[in-house]
């Protein structure tokens, strides 16, 4: 009988896959590809200002779409999953942190905003050196070698 009434309920309403990173919790966090996603941003915003062909414009738009986005999934994920309570007692500012990343995100994914998408990498950096100052490791400001000419914040 019950298997009767789980297949009915299950052909009038399909399950659908859901995804998270990863709610077990795994403990494998790193803000490295929030990084990588805002220099990504950066690139495609000037590449966009060169770019006349309609066809290169709808490419490189799409790519830094995707790549504000990944940063706001990037940041939620530790902001949401990573931090706990003490971590906001001694940083108090992180969630201010958090919410500018997201919006910078958005205006960097609206416009084509050299300043916005700079912004958004330092801030993307400031939110990385407070993860892994949580963890008790320090950090540097290394070279990125990427065409943005900028940044990234690693462990030492």
């Amino acid at each position: 009988m019950i298997k009767i009434l789980l297949r009915t309920i299950d052909h009038f309403s399909q399950p659908q896959p859901i995804h998270a990173h990863c709610d077990i919790p795994c403990g494998i966090y790193d803000p490295h590809g929030a990084q990588v996603a805002s220099h990504t941003v950066l690139r495609m915003t000037n590449l966009l200002k060169e770019k006349k062909d309609i066809h290169d414009v709808a490419r490189l738009t799409k790519v830094k779409e995707e790549h504000s986005e990944l940063v706001k999934h990037e940041v939620r994920i530790i902001w949401g999953d990573y931090f706990k309570a003490e971590h906001l007692e001694k940083h108090t500012d992180l969630h201010s942190l958090v919410f500018e990343i997201m919006k910078l995100s958005s205006k960097a994914r609206q416009e084509v905003n050299e300043e916005a998408a700079k912004q958004l990498i330092g801030k993307v950096q400031e939110f990385s050196e407070i993860f892994w100052e949580t963890k008790g490791v320090k950090t540097a400001r290394v070279k990125s070698n990427y065409p943005t000419e900028g940044e990234i914040v690693v462990p030492e």
